[in-house]
């Protein structure tokens, strides 16, 4: 192994478990991290064992999480009884909260969903509920993400050694 391939090993590892981490804290891109540590590892070896395609599909499961995201506050936010306005005060929410931190990260959006449905009117217990499906549906999100994130890992690993 020489220096540089070495070097490269290096990085990819330290962006690959940075990703990883991403996945679960949301103030980390950890989807785009992995995807740049699988890129590293593979650069290392001259692309001869993981090669284009591979790194396709990678890119497209890396994408792939952030609609599993989406789709899973809309769902929660839904399963609860939110209604549109609450999933567009959701979205809204987790966009301002990004500027707050990561208190900011995880209130926002349940902020948002629980504004949107008491500006329709409705009772306090309704927007509470949506807000708690917005929380749910972030929950499985971050779940979400996690398999597609090991099953990328999963994917490198076994296109690198099988």
């Amino acid at each position: 192994m020489t220096e540089q391939s070495l070097i490269l090993w290096i990085i990819g590892a330290v962006l690959a478990l940075t990703g990883l981490c991403g996945m679960l804290l949301p103030f980390l891109p950890g989807a785009p991290f992995l995807f740049l540590g699988l890129l590293f590892g593979a650069w290392a070896e001259d692309f001869r064992y993981v090669g284009l395609g591979t790194l396709l599909v990678l890119a497209a499961l890396a994408a792939l999480t952030y609609l599993v995201e989406f789709a899973a506050s809309i769902l929660g936010v839904r399963k609860y009884g939110g209604s549109n306005r609450a999933m567009f005060g959701a979205a809204l929410g987790g966009i301002v909260g990004m500027f707050f931190g990561l208190p900011g990260i995880l209130l926002g959006p349940m902020a948002g969903a629980v504004l949107g449905e008491l500006s329709l009117q409705r009772t306090l217990d309704q927007a509470s509920r949506a807000g708690f499906g917005t929380v749910v549906g972030m929950a499985v999100g971050m779940a979400g993400k996690l398999a597609i994130g090991i099953a990328m890992l999963g994917l490198f690993l076994f296109v690198r050694f099988f």
